[in-house]
């Protein structure tokens, strides 16, 4: 019996649903791309590597460094390449917020991040006072219980601070938040004493994995409080909190390494999350920045 054109109607419809679902993007939204993956690059080369990226099909981006270049400048070359940034993410929280907060506003953003957020005690423990990253880093691994709810304190600050330039702060999280302290976490404690009305979170899924979490039974908990995620992979070893020296978490592309993100994105479709951004750790030993950015998008466009 042939077809009746209902039939071979829905059939078609049926074929263009299943077309649809397997080039979809997680969440239905566009990939992108924490901008620190390509800082060197961008360095050599600023315009013809935000161009490079549009290629690949990258549409959001965060910026991890200003380059020295304005906020006028950067939204020039990003309108140029077709490319959005929704979300700023500060390294150096000694630098007074005015000054990162302005640059974010301008540049249309969303969100203004920060991570590893030391209280003044903590950060005059560095020589000469300056957040480098490893001193930071070896400053932060000394804080107490009592120093992380300090932490959280300055979150809550920060979280002010962008309201008043009607943009919305995010904590970005490490596998150093994970150190146990008796029965919780530095990362639950900062999530519990922050305010939910002033403090979104970025949640680096690679990190969480690294430290021996799965990030989707975070998702599942905090629904509501994040809101960004990164998107990285670990090669496979024993959990572990370190975040600098030998004993650190080695990187790899999606999909050659954890956590499973076909969870995560299972768990992120029912959260309310609005951005996600590849972000993969350097060294680039099999391949380039560049093309480590190209494959890990592939990974995530047939994700679904």
């Amino acid at each position: 019996m042939l077809p009746s054109r209902r039939q071979f109607l829905s059939k078609i419809a049926l074929a263009g649903s299943i077309v649809r679902s397997i080039t979809a993007n997680p969440l239905n939204k566009p990939i992108g791309l924490q901008l620190y993956m390509v800082e060197a690059e961008l360095a050599h080369d600023f315009d013809g590597t935000l161009a490079k990226l549009a290629q690949i099909g990258i549409k959001e981006v965060e910026i991890a460094a200003t380059y020295n270049k304005t906020a006028a400048t950067w939204k020039a070359a990003l309108n140029q390449a077709g490319l959005h940034c929704g979300s700023v993410h500060v390294y150096d929280t000694t630098q007074p917020p005015e000054q990162i907060m302005n640059f974010a506003r301008e540049l249309s953003a969303k969100y203004v991040v920060t991570s590893l957020n030391a209280p003044p005690d903590i950060i005059a423990k560095i020589p000469g006072g300056k957040a480098d990253w490893v001193p930071l880093v070896n400053a932060v691994d000394t804080m107490t219980l009592e120093d992380w709810k300090q932490s959280a304190a300055i979150a809550n600050q920060l979280g002010d601070q962008a309201a008043k330039y009607g943009l919305t702060y995010a904590y970005h999280n490490h596998n150093i938040e994970f150190k146990k302290f008796g029965n919780t976490t530095a990362f639950e404690t900062i999530l519990a004493l922050t305010d939910p009305a002033k403090v979104a979170f970025e949640m680096d899924c690679g990190w969480v994995s690294a430290a021996g979490h799965n990030p989707a039974t975070f998702l599942e908990k905090y629904p509501t409080r994040i809101r960004m995620l990164h998107i990285k992979a670990f090669q496979p070893a024993p959990p572990n909190t370190h975040l600098v020296g030998p004993e650190e978490p080695k990187p790899a592309e999606l999909g050659h390494g954890n956590p499973d993100y076909k969870l995560i994105f299972a768990a992120a479709a029912k959260a309310q999350v609005e951005q996600y951004y590849i972000e993969q750790e350097p060294p680039f030993d099999r391949m380039t920045a560049l093309q480590a950015v190209q494959a890990n998008y592939e990974y995530l466009h047939a994700l679904t």
